[in-house]
């Protein structure tokens, strides 16, 4: 029988159950994998201690993990997206009326929401960069169009998302001011290609950014919330953007919306990634432009770490106490 991590009750790691599951057989419309990889993902941290959800608890038990990566074994009537034996990356919505799915060795999804991975991309590279990667390209294609001369910080850079940011807003001619934490994330955000690195716990980062930058710059990038999104607005220019797309350190404080008018006429914006692919054909475009870097070399997927499924608990440990920089993948 397959099995997968469940939890039974919201809580620590320690929550997180590798058992037995049931998986039925693809409905129609429908496709079931056999997976070769996951995606670790802070939503997934969040999702566990639930705290995730504004309104609505989630149903329990649940297989949490929104993104994977698989082999098609079978198809329900009515799929033509995607083929037997076909290697698919996926994202799976956190709804509340159901689990993600995740964190299993096999399970049943609706096939629309399946792309292909190319040759020139490996299942590791592809669960370790979807997510992280589609939220990037939401990002910089879609929230914030960034073009060249432009300048953008991003909040820590040698973290998944940031990772993609960094080496995206680049490739896009971008100039990329990048905060971390230690020095040894500073050395993966000069190699994510940002130009200047600021270590924001021994220096104030608006000022870093205004010495290098007196008049403003261009955008924000902020996955981290509480202990940076109020201070983002200071380093921009007038008309410039904040786009929070995370809360690392917790939820970002409320925002006194004249505040904006005061500090340069700004724009912020909170993205939801699942919005930006709602739409199959967007979905492809996405997945299609991140693969397409990632084989010619332009975007580098940093794989942090591999663990094994079962050890998925050890995987939350880690991610929590900020020992990872990069991506973490599960095997099942």
């Amino acid at each position: 029988m397959p099995r997968a991590i469940r939890i039974h009750e919201t809580g620590g790691p320690e929550v997180l159950r590798f058992e037995d599951v049931e998986v039925p057989p693809p409905r129609e419309g429908e496709a079931l994998l056999r997976h070769t990889a996951i995606g670790v993902n802070f939503a997934d941290v969040n999702l566990r201690g639930g705290a995730f959800y504004l309104y609505a608890p989630l149903p329990l038990p649940a297989i949490l993990g929104n993104e994977g990566v698989g082999v098609v074994e079978a198809l329900g009537p009515g799929v033509s997206e995607v083929a037997v034996g076909d290697r698919v990356a996926y994202i799976a919505a956190s709804g509340t009326t159901s689990s993600p799915g995740g964190y299993s060795e096999q399970r049943v999804i609706d096939a629309s929401r399946l792309a292909r991975i190319p040759d020139g991309v490996s299942d590791v590279q592809a669960a370790g960069s979807f997510i992280k990667g589609l939220t990037a390209w939401a990002i910089v294609r879609r929230a914030y169009p960034v073009k060249a001369g432009d300048v953008v910080l991003v909040h820590a850079a040698a973290g998944g998302v940031g990772s993609f940011l960094a080496q995206w807003s680049r490739h896009l001619g971008a100039t990329v001011i990048g905060t971390v934490g230690d020095s040894g994330k500073a050395a993966i955000a000069r190699e994510n290609g940002c130009d200047h690195v600021i270590l924001y716990r021994e220096t104030n980062f608006v000022e870093e950014v205004r010495k290098l930058y007196p008049r403003g710059i261009s955008a924000v990038f902020d996955g981290v919330g509480k202990d940076t999104y109020l201070q983002s607005f200071d380093c921009l220019r007038n008309f410039g953007m904040v786009v929070n797309f995370g809360n690392a350190s917790g939820p970002p404080p409320l925002l006194d919306a004249r505040m904006l008018s005061q500090k340069g006429s700004l724009f912020t914006t909170r993205v939801g990634m699942g919005h930006y692919i709602a739409e199959r054909e967007d979905l492809l475009m996405a997945a299609a432009e991140l693969f397409d870097l990632i084989a010619t070399g332009a975007l580098r997927p940093h794989i942090e770490r591999t663990y094994p499924l079962k050890d998925a608990a050890q995987a939350h440990r880690d991610l929590e106490s900020r020992k990872t920089t990069g991506s973490v993948v599960l095997i099942p």
